[in-house]
This record gives structure tokens, C-alpha cells and sequence, in this order.
């Protein structure tokens, strides 16, 4: 448990609740229901063993942070998530209630190594993305959407061979299920093997510049740019063999486009919408 105020609030509420919920406890020295509380709470926080933090705030002496959060009465418990309000109560809740109250915010462990990972990538910190994922997996094994996170990590690190492992030991009804995800994933272990065996990008664009007809050329060059994470460039080259022959095989140029919208569309929806009118208009 710590205190905090306006000039501390970012740093200790906002900034931490990325890793864990922040309970911020609004109270005053005169309130007695906050009295009440308060040792409630510091229990509760004892016992979650690091998978919540609790914050006070002393109401009388931050009364924008009061405004801002629309706190009218005391005690009031807001509950921070991802760096966003997410839950509150007001009043001197019962121990059971208050318990209640923390299940419903505090992620289960796979929740929690999906967010430690997110956070460690936007930080540039893979191996920590990846340490997170394995040990939720650790505990829960049939967590198919931790496990297609570890993937997207593993191909990101360019440890192509454990991506495979790791995609042979979804459930069957996961691998059944047809989740455009996993036919992503798929398509990006496949283009980093065969890009393993490619020469750099630069000697295969301009392989392509000289032959521009060589549509395996422009394939080879789409699956070293898409190993590589350049995802606007792989899509170039697939749609240059769409425009030049839908056939090539068998429509890989479209298909493999496909792919990739399903591989961005969460993290780049606008990418996504461009390149698709693009191929759209190529094949109309």
C-alpha cells in the first residue's frame, strides 16, 4: 500500500496498472467507514500476493483528482486497469463482497501473461513476452490464445522451428475451428522457412527488376519481406502477381494477401482497409 497524489498519481496509479489493477482508495482522516476500510483492504492486497496494488488518496488534500474521478462520497474504491478506470464502490464494503469485488478485476494468469507480454513487445523486450506466455502455459496448457501469442512471439524472434512446435499442439477443436489467426501464423511460418533459404531482400528485388516477369522471383521476394515484418512491401509483390496471373500457384498472390489482412487486422486496421481496396481493385 502506498499514498499518493495529483503530482504522483500518473506514476503510481495509471503507469502500474498496465502490469496489475490498482485499487485506489479515496478516504479522509474523519471518515469512519474509511477507517473500517482501509485494514480490509491492506489485507486484502496482503493476500493477493502482488496481483493487485493498493493506492490511498486523501480526499481532503486532492480534491482534483476527487472532481476528476467523480468521487462524491467516502470511501470511495476505484479500480484501475490498463491505465482506464474499470470498476468502483462506494462505502465500507463486507470482507466477502470486497473479495467479490477483486475477482472481477484482477485477471486470471493466462489474462495477466497476455498483458506482461503486449507490455514487454511495446518495450522491445521479446524474451520477457516469451518467459510470460511459457509459464501460463505452464500452468494451463489448453490455453489455445496464450499459446497463438507465444507463436506470433517466437516468429518475431525468428525461432521459427519452436513457432511450429508450439502451432502442432493446439486442441484439435482449435486447429479445427478454421480461426483465421492461426491460418496466419501459418502462412508466416511458412514464408520464414522459405525465406530461410532466400537470399537478402535487396539481390531479390533486383532479381525482380531484371526479370520482372518471374513471378516465383516476386513470391520469394513477398516471403522475405514478410519474414522480415514488412508487411506493406509483402504486399506489393503478392499483388504484383495477382495482377499478372491470378493462376500462379494457385492464386497464391490473393491467398497469401489474405493472410496477412488477418495477421494485421488488429494492429493495423487502416494498413489492412488500404491494401484490400487495392486488391480488390485488381481483381475487378
Amino acid at each position: 500500500m502506498i499514498d499518493t497524489n495529483l503530482a504522483s498519481f500518473d506514476a503510481d496509479v495509471l503507469a502500474v496498472s498496465h502490469q496489475v489493477p490498482v485499487l485506489v482508495d479515496f478516504w479522509a482522516p474523519w471518515c469512519g467507514p474509511c477507517n473500517v476500510l482501509g485494514p480490509l483492504l491492506e489485507k486484502l492486497e496482503a493476500e493477493a500476493q502482488g496481483r493487485i496494488r493498493l493506492v490511498k488518496i486523501n480526499a481532503d488534500e486532492n480534491a482534483q483528482l476527487c472532481a476528476e474521478y467523480g468521487v462524491r462520497s467516502l470511501p470511495t474504491v476505484v479500480a484501475f486497469v490498463d491505465g482506464e478506470p474499470a470498476d468502483q464502490f462506494v462505502g465500507a464494503l463486507p470482507e466477502g463482497q470486497l473479495r467479490a469485488f477483486i475477482d472481477r478485476v484482477v485477471p486470471n494468469p493466462a489474462q495477466m501473461a497476455r498483458r506482461v507480454a503486449r507490455q514487454a513487445l511495446q518495450e522491445g523486450k521479446p524474451e520477457v513476452a516469451r518467459d510470460a506466455l511459457q509459464a501460463a502455459l505452464a500452468l494451463d496448457p489448453a490455453h489455445d490464445d496464450v499459446r497463438l501469442d507465444l507463436v506470433d512471439v517466437l516468429l518475431g524472434m525468428g525461432d521459427v522451428e519452436s513457432a511450429r512446435t508450439e502451432l502442432t499442439l493446439l486442441s484439435p477443436r482449435t486447429a479445427a475451428s478454421g480461426d483465421a489467426r492461426i491460418a496466419a501464423l501459418t502462412t508466416r511460418i511458412a514464408a520464414a522457412e522459405q525465406a530461410s533459404h532466400l537470399p537478402p531482400a535487396r539481390e531479390l528485388l533486383a532479381r525482380v527488376q531484371t526479370q520482372p516477369d518471374n513471378l516465383q522471383a516476386r513470391l520469394d521476394l513477398a516471403n522475405r519481406y514478410l519474414a522480415d515484418r514488412a508487411y506493406e512491401p509483402a504486399l506489393q509483390a503478392l499483388l504484383d502477381i495477382v495482377q499478372r496471373d491470378r493462376t500462379f500457384g494457385d492464386d497464391v498472390g490473393r491467398n497469401s494477401m489474405l493472410a496477412i489482412f488477418e495477421a494485421l487486422s488488429e494492429i493495423d486496421p487502416a494498413t489492412v482497409a488500404a491494401w484490400r481496396r487495392k486488391l480488390s481493385a485488381a481483381l475487378n
